[in-house]
């Protein structure tokens, strides 16, 4: 199955990935552990999982600023996400993905998405592949 979505582009770029999918926000300051890419935070859905490589979908961010620069030591040290798509993107996200330079597009229906769906960013396109078993 294929499905295609326009967006907003917050980042432009041109990446193919497997999905990981947050129903809930995510916070990077405290709750994306910046030198290994693993998600910390008590009680999120996907705590104890990596966003390194990934095409991470989610909701919107939430938290502090300081999460943007966070985002950046997720690029530095090797570990960011592939891209990142928003619901709703709000500024800490956006200003980290831009940083950073990972490909970012918001106004997506995230609900359409599964970990380990096959996602292609390209520009305001956003394709889903999901095999059927």
């Amino acid at each position: 199955m294929e499905k295609r979505f326009s967006g907003r582009v917050i980042k432009e770029g041109q990446v193919t990935g497997t999905a990981l999918v947050s129903p809930e926000p995510i916070g990077f300051l405290g709750g994306v552990d910046p030198e290994t890419g693993v998600i910390i935070e008590p009680g999120h859905p996907l705590n104890g999982q990596s966003v390194a490589g990934k095409v991470l979908i989610f909701p919107n961010g939430k938290g502090s600023t300081v999460g943007s620069y966070t985002i950046l030591r997720l690029a530095a040290n090797g570990v960011a996400p592939l891209a990142m798509i928003n619901a709703q993107s709000e500024p800490i996200v956006a200003v980290g993905a831009i940083l950073a330079g990972i490909p970012m597009v918001d106004l997506v229906p995230v609900e359409e998405f599964r970990t380990g769906d096959e996602v292609s960013v390209d520009g305001d396109t956003v394709v889903l592949r999901r095999q059927i078993v």
